[in-house]
């Protein structure tokens, strides 16, 4: 997997592993430009997130990184950011990264991907909690302030799936991220969780190669181990689809490889 651009660290207070572990399990797994995009602050849900106090040692030691490993791989900088309105911070929005990652993880306050949080599935309509999320993606492209969406079916994750047609509730979110010029990540986490699957499923990346959305890849790796672990899955996955090129960013600039 030439690019992996979504990977956490230990400042998100759910991941474990060194820096440097991360990086030398994905020189291994022979990629060439590989990112980190840990969960940036917010004052909402503290909990699993760095504080703003701390935004300046991560990228510190990003680039510190980004300089040892400089002949191996190319290391990039950048924060996956969650869309809440209100919540979103300038000191977020405008550092000097490589990318920013947009990213849904709440329904009205929910934060429906946590197993603390799962049985309040048990109380919701699914389908109007499935429209609900990507009504949310929908209102994060048009914003036009992130380059990359993140895992964009994250809501299949405890396999709690819609009556509705999926390509039908997702197809305005798909039309927003094509018309703010996104990148859409194939992101192999899903094969971790109960849903055992991609993000996003096979038919939305059909949905999306129809609409020449372009396609880049990430682990999400909360450990080290997790780099790269199902890379040939999702690699497989987007040629079979079509895909000839995937997309890395330098500096908020999209640049084609050859996958």
């Amino acid at each position: 997997m030439i690019v992996d651009l979504h990977n956490h660290t230990t400042l998100c207070n759910h991941a474990e592993g060194k820096i440097s572990q991360y990086i030398e399990n994905a020189i291994k797994n022979g990629t060439k430009y590989f990112g980190f995009s840990d969960h940036a602050p917010m004052n909402f849900d503290k909990k699993y997130r760095m504080s703003f106090e701390q935004m300046k040692g991560y990228e510190k030691d990003i680039l510190e990184a980004k300089k040892i490993y400089k002949e191996d791989i190319e290391i990039l900088l950048g924060y996956e950011v969650d869309y809440l309105l209100g919540y979103m911070d300038d000191r977020v929005l405008n550092a000097k990264v490589d990318y920013l990652i947009g990213s849904v993880h709440f329904i009205d306050g929910w934060g429906f991907d946590n197993p603390e949080f799962i049985g309040k599935y048990e109380t919701q309509n699914i389908d109007e909690i499935w429209q609900k999320y990507f009504d949310s993606i929908k209102e994060m492209a048009q914003t036009n302030l992130f380059d990359i969406v993140g895992h964009l079916d994250l809501i299949k994750v405890f396999k709690f799936m819609p009556n509705k047609d999926i390509v039908e509730i997702a197809k305005e979110a798909l039309l927003a991220i094509k018309n703010a010029d996104m990148t859409l990540e194939i992101n192999m986490a899903g094969y971790r969780k109960p849903i055992k699957e991609a993000y996003p499923s096979k038919a939305l990346l059909k949905e999306a190669f129809k609409l020449n959305i372009p396609i880049t890849f990430g682990s999400d790796a909360h450990s080290p181990e997790q780099v790269g672990l199902f890379s040939d899955e999702i690699v497989s996955l987007a040629k079979e689809i079509g895909y000839k090129k995937c997309v890395v960013y330098k500096d908020r600039e999209k640049i084609f490889l050859n996958l």
